[in-house]
């Protein structure tokens, strides 16, 4: 029944959509046809993400006040976590606003992984609707060099940069801290930075044993990502800016 379901709304749509694009496009690139759909699935999932980034740029901001919260409550976590609590509503702020887009895109990304997986890799095209006009075989050969049917290592390497920038773009500047007192704060910011690592890497590892359309695309959505990011967070400086200057 599951299965049913996903391949109804899920695994069906998106195949359709590819072979669609496919047929649409003139030079039946699949490079461009990815391209395509990643941006058509950006603009599904762009309110939600949109804000998630609002939510990121507003914790990344008040990041200097939580960490004087957590000194100033570093023995009565209790009345922390209330404070913390009370920070979030006082700024509109959902802390789990971040895992929502994640797990609305999960299976979007399971569904297009079988996709390239059934479609390009082994050919099978079955599940068409009748007025999607099978073309019977689609090259896999993007732009006239990558065979996105394959891994490709150079592409795992550019999806884990990719990450790593938009990561290291939201991440917040915390002040050097030392002594005893602030071994939380320390041990957190350590965990952070190596997360900020540990992703792009295990990107690049996992990125090279699939087939690299699902990796182009992956690549192509946090680029669009990033650039949504850029656009926030320069949006939000001219806001600031202007209220400088009203003032």
């Amino acid at each position: 029944m599951i299965g049913y379901l996903f391949n109804l709304i899920c695994y069906h749509p998106i195949l359709n959509l590819l072979v669609l694009t496919y047929n649409f496009v003139p030079t039946h690139d699949i490079g461009l046809v990815i391209i395509i759909l990643t941006l058509i699935f950006k603009l599904i999932l762009y309110p939600f993400s949109q804000k998630t980034i609002e939510a990121q740029k507003k914790l990344k901001d008040l990041q200097p006040k939580i960490d004087a919260l957590k000194e100033k409550y570093k023995d009565q976590k209790e009345k922390q976590a209330v404070e913390m609590m009370n920070i979030y509503k006082e700024h509109k702020i959902n802390p789990l606003s971040s895992c929502l887009p994640l797990l609305i895109q999960l299976p979007f990304l399971i569904a297009i992984y079988q996709v390239f997986n059934a479609g390009l890799t082994n050919g099978d095209l079955s599940g068409l609707y009748p007025f999607v006009a099978n073309p019977g075989h689609i090259n896999t050969l993007a732009f006239g060099f990558i065979d996105l049917s394959k891994p490709q290592w150079i592409l795992a390497v550019l999806a884990g940069v990719a990450q790593f920038w938009q990561a290291k773009m939201m991440m917040a500047k915390r002040p050097e801290v030392k002594g005893k007192p602030a071994q939380d704060e320390d041990m957190a910011a350590i965990m952070s930075k190596q997360m900020l690592y540990m992703m792009p890497v295990m990107t690049v590892i996992i990125g090279i044993s699939l087939p690299s359309g699902l990796v182009f695309y992956w690549l192509l959505l946090t680029i669009f990502t990033g650039l949504q990011q850029l656009l926030v967070m320069r949006k939000k400086k001219q806001k600031e800016e202007t209220k400088v200057e009203v003032v």
